[in-house]
């Protein structure tokens, strides 16, 4: 295909299209952050859906497909801003999202996040070797289901036609990973005779061991996504805090009469050993962001140097939105910024002088816009080396918030004003101006992953770049009324909407509470320190622990972000995400194995059934979610907590065991499907 070619690509209706599947995906992911503290990348099942929706036109193509999909990946990336705005709830700021705040600090963060990647887009991905895997599994979904079309300069072999003459995987596995998950969730969560969760105490002394297995079925598929790697690395973290800092946590803390050692244990776990995790996690990111240092820098350098010799370049496949325009955008979206800060500031204190609202409106927003940039460029780099998936999101945005608290102490001694009231406007405002940056973070995640399935497949960057600003002004739009009516149908930990709610079933936002927690430590002088700074020195030893091990192995490494959220995470969470991790091994290996007896290649063994495994993880992600969003409007709509529930209380401990039968047959099956199959001809 000529590179002069124009075919169809950024349309009306892909447009539409990708609108669609962004409200969809936007709300399953904010669903799915608020209860566990992880996102998914929609970038796959996306792509599948349009596929199957634009194969209905004669006139649609691959690079079609690839626009909608690259448009509806800001559903996995923007929603990460919920990892800090509910935390304006928690502390009281707000009592609800308004509208256009929550709004433009999302779609100004999301723009960003694109503009400042673009210059990185030769260097990172034309001349890389970063493997950028959503990317290429994304150009693979995309190419399995287009064939004959191929727009690439360097066209990469199709995978081959091995079921029934027709090019597989397709919609099958996303459909039947949707209907499994999404039955499983309503059972759980909606009729209520089936646990999401058990939990088993072995006491021992004035400690205690928790053994708390969960039963989500959309934690399987993200495992899975995860791969054994950070399966380990998570294992190694659950071990670390539930089998030594949370039992030595409790020789030395309080022991009141008549309090469970349970309850003890999950106080020490919340109040102390997460900070634990957050330092191992900061650091961890801190690590990275040097690691990157020297590339990230050429890469800027050397795009900025090349950027006027490509401007007059004709082959589309090379052009990006011109450098003028980039420019002029992001002067756009300074200013804009300003504005959200003034009226964010102006409303809140209008007590402040102008020269302490003006110094911080300022400081805020070029922190914002600088830091932001930083930010970006390391995350699009990471998006590369691990994919957006399992970028540190949240240890960017513990950086950010210790950061921008440190900025605001700094302007208060030079103009008073901000940390008055009890610090209360200071803290609201850390929350604030870090939501920019990891509006800005999530995006610039996305952002080269997706340019990389573009190159794959041959598509026109400046389109792809447009369709993602698109999709970041879509999905800006979209969360704040999905967080409003999740607000009010579950409430946060910490932020009860009405009296008299089911704490238990309030929404974690796991992230939002570990941020505000550390910005108000940082203001009422109440952070433990102490916790942080340890967890800052067993993510050193981690660190050279996994520095050893990928020098001296191939295969081996410990994912020193997982083993912080093997820490910071609730283990019912973490330990369905392993269960995840082990189907993925057992399927790897199982493959291995049928690689040494057909003499075939390992590569070509894992071909089909990799890509049906990752079609699957999502479908299970994307049922579970909309299930619980779906749950989520009944419970607006008729103001009871368990709208659909068919048991009480009194069945919690059968619930358990039928939960713990159900979940067991359930991963026995996902390994089976994936496994049994054909072998490639």
């Amino acid at each position: 295909m000529s590179s002069s070619s124009s075919p169809v690509e950024l349309t009306l209706r892909g447009v539409i299209l990708g609108a669609i599947i962004t409200l969809l995906f936007t709300a399953a992911n904010i669903y799915l952050g608020l209860k566990v503290g992880l996102t998914f990348a929609s970038s796959i099942p996306a792509a599948v859906i349009s596929m199957a929706v634009l194969r209905c036109f004669k006139s649609s193509s691959i690079l079609e497909n690839n626009m909608v999909q690259t448009q509806a990946s800001a559903a996995g990336t923007l929603s990460a801003v919920i990892f800090i705005l509910p935390g304006l709830l928690m502390m009281g700021y707000w009592s609800g999202f308004p509208f256009w705040q929550t709004s433009s600090i999302c779609a100004i963060g999301g723009i960003l996040g694109v503009l400042f990647t673009i210059p990185l887009r030769r260097v990172m991905v034309v001349h890389s070797t970063l493997p950028y895997p959503e990317g290429v599994a994304a150009a693979e979904i995309l190419r399995v289901g287009s064939p004959g079309e191929d727009y690439a300069e360097t066209p990469i072999e199709r995978p081959k036609v091995v079921e029934d003459g027709r090019a597989a995987p397709g919609g099958r596995e996303l459909l039947i990973g949707s209907l499994v998950s999404g039955l499983f969730a309503l059972c759980t969560t909606g009729f209520r005779v089936l646990a999401d969760s058990a939990s088993i105490w072995l006491n021992a002394g004035r400690s205690a061991f928790l053994i708390q297995p969960g039963f989500s079925l959309a934690m399987v598929g993200a495992g899975y996504l995860m791969g054994v790697s950070a399966g380990v690395a998570l294992f190694i973290g659950i071990a670390l805090c539930w089998g030594v800092f949370v039992p030595l946590g409790m020789l030395w803390a309080d022991h009141p009469t008549g309090v469970a050692l349970s309850d003890i244990g999950m106080n020490v776990w919340s109040s102390q050993v997460r900070f634990l995790g957050a330092g191992v996690i900061g650091i961890a990111a801190v690590w990275t962001l040097i690691t990157l240092l020297k590339p990230m820098v050429q890469g800027v350098v050397t795009s900025l140097r090349e950027a006027g010799r490509f401007a007059a370049e004709k082959d589309r496949r090379d052009r990006d939105i011109p450098i003028s325009i980039q420019m002029l955008l992001s002067v756009l979206m300074l200013v804009a910024l300003l504005v959200v800060f003034y009226q964010f500031l102006h409303a809140a204190a209008p007590m402040l002088s102008a020269t302490a609202l003006w110094a911080a409106i300022i400081g805020c927003s070029l922190f914002s816009f600088i830091f932001g940039f930083l930010v970006a460029a390391a995350c699009g780099y990471m998006a590369g080396l691990i994919g957006s998936s399992s970028s540190p999101i949240s240890g960017i945005g513990i950086i950010a918030v210790v950061l921008v608290a440190l900025l605001i102490l700094g302007l208060e001694s030079i103009v008073g004003g901000l940390t008055s009231n009890g610090g209360q406007l200071a803290i609201a405002l850390t929350l604030f101006t870090t939501s920019v940056v990891i509006a800005m973070a999530a995006i610039s995640n996305d952002n080269l992953q997706d340019l990389k399935a573009g190159l794959m497949v041959g598509a026109t960057p400046y389109k792809q770049q447009v369709a993602l600003i698109i999709g970041c002004v879509v999905g800006a739009l979209i969360i704040p009324p999905v967080l409003e009516l999740l607000y009010h149908a579950y409430g946060f930990a910490g932020a009860l909407p009405r009296p008299g709610m089911d704490e238990g079933q309030a929404l974690g936002a796991p992230q939002a509470t570990l941020m505000t927690a550390i910005a108000q430590g940082v203001f009422k002088h109440e952070l433990d320190w102490t916790m942080m700074l340890s967890g800052v020195g067993v993510g050193i030893v981690l660190i050279v622990i996994d520095t050893l091990l990928r020098r001296t192995t191939r295969t081996l490494s410990m994912p020193v972000i997982a083993v912080g959220m093997g820490i910071y995470l609730p283990s019912s969470v973490n330990s369905a995400l392993i269960f995840g991790a082990v189907v993925c091994w057992f399927v790897n290996r199982y493959f291995a194995r049928r690689a040494q007896q057909s003499g075939n290649t390992l590569e070509a063994e894992l071909d089909r059934p990799k890509r049906r495994g990752v079609l699957l993880a999502s479908g299970l992600i994307v049922g579970e979610s909309l299930i619980g969003i779906f749950i989520a409007a009944l419970i607006g709509a008729t103001g009871s907590d368990t709208p659909l529930a068919l048991a009480g209380n009194g069945f919690a401990d059968v619930a358990q065991w039928l939960s713990l039968a159900a979940f067991i047959a359930f991963c026995v099956w996902f390994y089976r499907y994936l496994v049994k199959q054909r072998r490639p001809s």
